[in-house]
């Protein structure tokens, strides 16, 4: 996977399922009818199951997407007075689909003549709508990805313009812009992208927090004292030899850290918005963890990394948890 990618030359992709699912969760659950008698109404409850593929892909400064999925919703709703549920399954929406082509497979459960009318009211009613969100999935998943694939096009600019030019407007030495250019490729900007996980811990809130603060359990999970480690806001920190370093930003007592996050391996100066949110739960905590600005192509290394390193380690040494 290319990491640094002047001119947008190189092929880049990137993997977006997880945000499809959120996608189509925000926009398809929710939408209802009522028939025109008022005697039937239906609602979608959930995005049951999507599968298949979704990525944005760069090459030669053109943003593409390619996609191909099979979604599952569920439904609920009453005719007159009695409950009807069923799924809608649309077998491919895809990046080549056009609103008249989706296929919507309407399944009633429990199948008997007075629940009929649910499955009319859909095909009437609800389907036009589904089509026209089905649509403008292609749109909005460039419009929110593409730039996390692509360098601005300001990187990229001729070599020739006003940043190569002298204060007296005269053209600098082809030596000179030979080594400026060098030295603004060495530190270019990644392609970034968003990633985020999360990971159930049978320990409270409290205890998670504490455990991801306190200088002397950070140095049991991480099986060595810290470089360095100041668990205040401003304050830096070096875990495993240096291959993990940054910042925390932002500290809420028991519910959230925030913190500048990088692995040794990155170009210098470029870190990652780390934020790990603690959702207390009867019994456990879910530890929700967000990073924005993780190089493209190093998504597997930095989820790897973490699973491993962190939540593997931290259950295996206090016990928080069963290890797969």
């Amino acid at each position: 996977m290319v990491l640094h990618n002047p001119n947008n030359w190189h092929w880049v992709d990137k993997n977006c399922v997880d945000w499809s699912k959120s996608y189509f969760s925000e926009k398809l659950e929710g939408i209802n009818a009522t028939s025109d008698d008022g005697q039937t109404s239906i609602s979608i409850t959930k995005l049951a199951n999507l599968t298949g593929d979704v990525d944005v892909n760069q090459r030669k400064g053109k943003v593409i997407s390619l996609y191909d999925v099979k979604i599952v919703l569920d439904y609920a709703g009453t005719v007159g007075t009695t409950p009807v549920t069923g799924t809608i399954t649309i077998p491919e929406v895809a990046y080549d689909t056009d609103e008249d082509e989706y296929v919507f497979d309407i399944s009633i459960s429990g199948e008997a003549k007075e629940k009929l009318p649910a499955r009319e009211l859909i095909r009437k009613k609800m389907v036009p709508e589904l089509r026209k969100k089905l649509s403008a999935f292609g749109h909005d998943l460039i419009e929110t990805h593409g730039k996390d694939i692509q360098h601005p096009v300001a990187e990229n600019r001729s070599q020739f313009t006003s940043s190569n030019q002298t204060a007296a407007g005269t053209p600098k030495s082809a030596a000179t812009t030979a080594t400026e250019t060098a030295k603004k490729q060495s530190s270019s900007a990644y392609n970034t992208t968003t990633l985020r996980l999360d990971f159930t811990f049978n320990t409270t809130a409290a205890e998670l927090y504490t455990t991801f603060l306190d200088p002397g359990r950070v140095t049991a999970w991480t099986r060595s004292p810290p470089v360095k480690f100041t668990p205040s806001e401003g304050g830096e920190y070096a875990l495993f030899g240096g291959n993990v370093s940054g910042k925390f930003v932002s500290l809420i007592e028991n519910k959230t850290i925030e913190m500048l996050w990088r692995l040794k391996d990155w170009k210098p100066d470029h870190f990652a918005d780390l934020k790990i949110d603690f959702d207390q739960g009867q019994g456990e905590t879910k530890a929700i963890v967000t990073w924005k600005g993780v190089p493209v192509g190093q998504e597997d290394v930095t989820r790897q990394n973490f699973e491993e390193y962190y939540v593997r380690s931290i259950k295996l040494t206090f016990g928080f948890g069963a290890v797969l």
